[in-house]
């Protein structure tokens, strides 16, 4: 028998499936896991039936994945972070993917269905009793509207979801419950509207420009997109726009349908105010002398419309966005509460580093762009390997909101990432440029990587338990699965630290390793300190003698 390591990793799957379909057969309301393994693996069976005549293709699939488990079949908290399930099978024409979306979608979902494959007795309805006031306000706490992450009222269908921390964010802060009532979503935010609205791009005076897309495609323009640079066929007065943005969320877009024209509010750059890229209509900072001139020379030249105005613009009003829209997009910022886990345990934002209006966010339309959020014109050794944007982080000084930088391996700095030349407050080496990869922090929490300060090195397995675990260094001794090793955690001579050092570098984990100090003569101590020992190991099945301890000390 030769399996693929795909068909491989479905065995495992099918066995968690099958074990979470006798827990559920007996009456046991499923864990996030053995739901997930649940709805894979009876999609996976159902592919493998391969019954046209049932017209089990895709979306079939897909309905049937969102009907087999209701709420009353799985854990207080499972239905609001088992977000999505896909699952890669066979089909009688092919391999393709499906995609189930939010599939705790009912309340009673489907146990026949539930249980597919599996010849076990179907439960009976009233086995799963849907647990008391779940889902509804804490007793005795106010009553707040709940809002989904995109900030729309439950109910409403927002334009575009967007999956936050819960997933929820409640609008009301009187509502927040931290005691054995407490209820909401695992990782629920909860907004401060104490702080009230945020305002974006404070401080800079923006104007209402009107534009007209004479083209016969719709034209879309980004937050950071330098207006001067759009479409040669959008008509507007491209002087007045020179080091101008729209003043819009970051990330976000204004949308030009053929023929249409509507006044939008734009807001000077900031930072140095260098526009670069676009349509290299303009190549330097914005307020030289001979900027205009020939930014002007370049627009006529290219072919780009242009309708001349002024001298003055109608001013634009102040750009501001309700706290729970902001959290949805950007994460929680200050003064807002974040459940951890489904725990009773609940963080408050301290601070913010990232600056309101200027967020780096990555993806088509977003920020982190050339010319906008990522600097143009400098090389490798000027920008960061890696940013983590928008990151909720925890660590011994605090609870805080900051983008976060790589270098060479090293977090090299935690504020605000981006381009100097059109953002203000970028942090010393955290510039965004073409050599930088970036990860979307937003709705995730940045800590500190574990510290087990005991290991038997005996097996390579041993790292792959300890990332599961969240640990990131790992303190101890061993040579592998030797008998020394197996008893205690000491590296004994410079070979076996050379050998371990060499075998560590191929795995993603800070190795420290310990050498054996049972001695009651220095002999022997300083070669393994000098071959890379941390530190020397006393353990009484080697001889822990006082003149050993005092030796070793």
């Amino acid at each position: 028998m030769r399996l693929s390591p795909r068909e491989i990793d479905k065995l495992a799957l099918h066995a968690a499936g099958s074990l979470a379909q006798k827990r559920l057969a007996r009456g046991l309301r499923l864990n996030h896991p053995e739901a997930c393994a649940l709805v894979a693996s009876v999609l996976l069976e159902l592919i493998r039936d391969g019954r046209d005549g049932e017209n089990l293709g895709v979306a079939a699939l897909m309905d049937a994945g969102r009907r087999m488990l209701g709420k009353r079949h799985v854990l207080p908290g499972v239905a609001d972070v088992l977000h999505e399930v896909q699952v890669e099978g066979t089909f009688v024409d092919g391999t393709k993917l499906v995609t189930v979306h939010d599939p705790i979608a009912t309340d009673d979902g489907d146990l026949s269905l539930a249980l597919y494959g599996s010849f076990l007795p179907t439960p009976k309805k009233d086995a799963f009793p849907p647990p008391p006031g779940e889902g509804e306000s804490p007793a005795g706490k106010k009553g707040g509207k709940k809002r989904k992450a995109g900030g729309a009222d439950e109910g409403d269908a927002p334009d575009e979801p967007v999956r936050l921390l819960g997933d929820i964010v409640r609008e009301e802060w009187n509502d927040v419950a931290t005691g054995p009532d407490c209820v909401g979503p695992p990782g629920d935010v909860v907004v401060n509207d104490d702080f009230g609205d945020v305002t974006l791009n404070k401080g800079r005076p923006g104007i209402l420009l009107k534009v007209t897309n004479t083209g016969d495609r719709p034209i879309q323009v980004g937050s950071h997109f330098h207006f001067i640079e759009t479409n040669a066929l959008l008509s507007f007065d491209r002087a007045a726009s020179l080091g101008r943005r729209l003043n819009v969320p970051a990330g976000t877009a204004v949308r030009f349908e053929p023929g249409e024209s509507k006044e939008v509010p734009l807001v000077p750059i900031a930072g140095h105010r260098v526009v670069r890229g676009g349509n290299n209509i303009v190549d330097g900072p914005a307020d030289a002398p001979d900027a205009l001139e020939k930014a002007m020379a370049a627009v006529a030249s290219g072919g780009f419309l242009h309708v001349a105005g002024g001298p003055e613009y109608p001013p634009a009003p102040p750009l501001t966005i309700p706290r729970a829209k902001y959290a949805a997009m950007y994460g929680p910022t200050i003064g807002d509460q974040v459940r951890l886990g489904d725990t009773n345990l609940w963080l408050t934002v301290e601070k913010d580093m990232t600056a309101y209006g200027d967020e780096c966010k990555f993806g088509g339309g977003k920020t982190l762009r050339e010319g906008m959020g990522q600097q143009c014109g400098v090389g490798a050794s000027a920008v960061l390997d890696t940013v983590i944007t928008n990151a909720l982080i925890v660590d011994y000084t605090g609870i805080y909101k900051a983008d976060v930088g790589i270098k060479d391996g090293m977090i090299v700095g935690i504020g605000k990432a981006g381009n100097p030349d059109v953002m203000d407050g970028v942090t010393p080496g955290m510039v965004v440029g073409v050599n930088t990869e970036a990860i979307a922090g937003e709705g995730s929490i940045l800590t500190a990587g574990g510290l087990d300060t005991h290991i038997h090195f005996i097996c390579p397995q041993i790292a792959t338990e300890a990332i599961a675990a969240g640990l990131t260094t790992l303190l101890g001794g061993g040579t592998g699965p030797a008998s020394g090793t197996c008893a205690t955690t000491c590296t004994p001579s410079p070979n076996h630290v050379k050998m371990m050092l060499q075998t560590s570098d191929t795995l993603p984990l800070n190795f420290a390793f310990t050498g054996k100090g049972n001695t009651a003569k220095p002999e022997g101590l300083q070669d393994i300190v000098d071959a890379g020992a941390v530190g020397m190991k006393l353990h009484e099945d080697w001889g822990t003698t006082p003149a050993a301890i005092d030796n070793c000390l």
